[in-house]
Order: structure tokens, then sequence, then C-alpha cells
């Protein structure tokens, strides 16, 4: 049975970064992956769905929603862990509902939380944009600049109230404060997910 837990959270609220801490602290139980990470590896195996999923990445267009949660099922179904922790997902009402629904036939799969990295925008822009500021010439991300961190944080927002009432509904949703250091923050995630997953 594979235990899983999602985690959400804004653009710069540090969902990555606190997800692959946690698998590295404890990688005899727990494998993290990242939504994005995924469907490039599946470009990069060279497989059919790679290259389905290469001819609308390399043409900047969005993976139609069928696509990403059959790569996203299949990473959990194959990951050499029982417990599977991935970040940037659900982004959208239509990936949660399907996914649920996808749920509901897998007996092999249990979805034990979904964590909410919280930070204010205005933390959330800091941090975005302090990222751009402090990196070197050439090494900056193209998303690190203000329009398009402020287009992040809308796609972002903007089904944010449905998702968390769906889960908290269903007593899934656990909000941990990403605003303060990195340690706390991890520590906190680290203690809940061990919990939840008896490991």
């Amino acid at each position: 049975m594979k235990k899983l837990f999602f985690i959400i959270g804004a653009p710069g609220s540090g969902k990555t970064t606190d997800a692959s801490l946690i698998a590295k602290r404890n990688s005899e139980d727990i494998v993290h992956y990242s939504t994005g990470d995924m469907l490039r590896a599946e470009v990069a195996s060279g497989s059919e769905l790679g290259q389905k999923i290469d001819s609308y990445i390399s043409k900047g267009e969005l993976v139609p929603l069928e696509i990403v949660l059959n790569t996203i099922l299949s990473a959990i179904k194959n990951a050499p862990k029982d417990v599977v922790i991935i970040d940037g997902f659900p982004r959208s009402v239509e990936q949660m509902v399907e996914f649920d629904k996808l749920l509901q036939n897998e007996d092999e799969i249990e979805l034990l939380s979904v964590i909410e990295a919280r930070v204010s925008e205005e933390v959330a822009k800091q941090r975005i944009l302090g990222r751009a500021a402090e990196a070197a010439e050439g090494e900056q991300r193209s998303d690190d600049n203000e329009e398009v961190f402020y287009n992040r944080m809308k796609i972002y927002n903007e089904p944010l109230k449905e998702i968390q009432d769906f889960y908290t509904n269903r007593g899934l949703l656990k909000v941990i404060d990403a605003e303060r250091e990195l340690e706390p923050i991890v520590a906190e995630m680290e203690e809940f997910v061990k919990s939840k997953a008896n490991i």
C-alpha cells in the first residue's frame, strides 16, 4: 500500500525544498516527486508518453489533465518506497476532482494528507524577487520577476479556497506556517508525515 502526501503552496513557499529534505533524511522510507520533474523525466525516458508530453511542453502549452494524472499515478505505483510525497499537485479544482475519482478505483494508494505550506503573498513576493536579485547574471530563473510572480500567484490562489474546503471536509488538510526559518518548517512537516505514515 502506497501512502501518499501532497504538498501545495504558493510560489516561494519552499514546498519543493521542504519535501526533498524530508525525503533525503528518510531515504529508507520516503520518496519525493515534483510534478514538473516527473513530466520532464517521462520526456527524458523517450517513451511514447514522453514524446506526447514533449509535444506540449516544447510549444509552451499546458500538458493535458489526463496525461498529468497518468504520469502521477504511474510514479506513485512504481515508487521504490511506500511513502510518497508529491509537491505542486493538485494545481486546479479539475486536477483535484479527477485524481479523487482515480483514487476511488485504486486499492493500493491511500492519500493520507494534503499539506499546505502557507505563506502570505508579501513573503512569497519577497522570496521570489529576492531570489531574482541574488541570482548571478545569467542564472536568474525566467519566472522570477514581478509580473510573472503575480500571474503565478493568481493561478495558485484562484482554486485555493475550493481545494482547501474539499480536503478540510475530508479531514485531510494540514496547514503549516511556512514563513519561518527552513529548519522548523521541515522539522514540523517531517514529524507530521512520519506520524501519519507510522514510520
